[in-house]
């Protein structure tokens, strides 16, 4: 089974017709879609009352993965907003409750920098984590090539299967250490999840610009490139029952065209995009008469 959807839903704009109002746009995404990737997760800790609201105005087979908050990643930077580790995890935990009590959590994506190397004081910390996560279903995504680079990519992949992480498999560019190959491995029988962040290699090393998430995730998947993972697909399927696809090309609006697009090529058969209904209601109304 493959579930098809977007990083976030309110930031694309050609699923929504002109004045939908923020509150509503993840009830109208699920009309679209059948799993969301929860980015604002990553920034800060959900209110467990949030997290139920979004669980209770969504259909019973839609899904959400989660992103691990920042400071379970090492991503924060300045000031911890937790005491400690220990309130920074049980405030996680608890946020999460309402959607798993549901059955809608479908996974947490700990996605991890690109400083965050193969080494064993990282490999330590990766335990620690699902020791602390316990029954969650967790995700594993790294940015730093060192971890699947020549025989390393066999024991990364042993010791996900073994420690129980699910792979978070990336389309991405080649781009040096900061970047991953595309490894088309299943750790879980269960799930794998596929993430499209485009292929625009000169904008994937601008960290340091004032817009370089705008920059980093331009990028428009052609059909070729999305006929080569309708095969990756099929592979991938044989390993794990469950394949989550999730773009995050959406820096020019990209993310929900290309999500539309690898549907139909699975032969599904996607609702329309707000522009299309738009632009159907054009043609399909009469022209007026001149009368003067």
């Amino acid at each position: 089974m493959i579930n098809i959807g977007l990083t976030g839903w309110g930031d694309h704009d050609d699923l929504y017709l002109p004045g939908t109002k923020p509150k509503d746009k993840l009830i109208k995404y699920s009309a679209h879609f059948s799993v969301v990737e929860v980015d604002s997760s990553f920034y800060a800790v959900q209110p467990a009352e949030r997290m139920a609201r979004w669980t209770e105005e969504t259909p019973d087979h839609f899904s959400f993965i989660v992103k691990a908050y920042q400071g379970m990643t090492g991503h924060l930077r300045g000031k911890p907003y937790f005491p400690d580790t220990d309130s920074m995890y049980a405030a996680f935990m608890e946020s999460l409750a309402p959607m798993i009590e549901k059955g809608k959590m479908k996974a947490v994506l700990f996605q991890f920098p690109p400083w965050f190397d193969c080494n064993r004081e990282n490999v330590g910390t990766l335990r620690s984590i699902k020791d602390r996560m316990q029954h969650i279903p967790c995700a594993l995504e790294f940015r730093h090539r060192s971890w699947f680079e020549g025989e390393m990519m066999h024991r990364t992949l042993a010791f996900m299967k073994k420690e129980g992480w699910i792979h978070s498999i990336c389309d991405e560019p080649s781009a040096g250490q900061g970047s991953i190959p595309t490894v088309l491995s299943a750790t879980d029988a269960d799930l794998s999840i596929v993430r499209f962040h485009g292929r625009n290699a000169s904008g994937w090393h601008q960290s340091g610009a004032p817009n370089w998430r705008e920059v980093r995730y331009l990028y428009r998947y052609n059909e070729e490139e999305l006929s080569e993972w309708k095969e990756r697909l099929d592979q991938l399927e044989k390993q794990s029952q469950e394949i989550c696809v999730v773009f995050n090309n959406n820096s020019g609006g990209d993310a929900a065209a290309n999500a539309k697009q690898l549907m139909t090529m699975l032969g599904m058969i996607p609702q329309p995009l707000a522009s299309e209904v738009i632009r159907k209601k054009q043609d399909e109304e009469p022209e007026q008469l001149e009368l003067f």
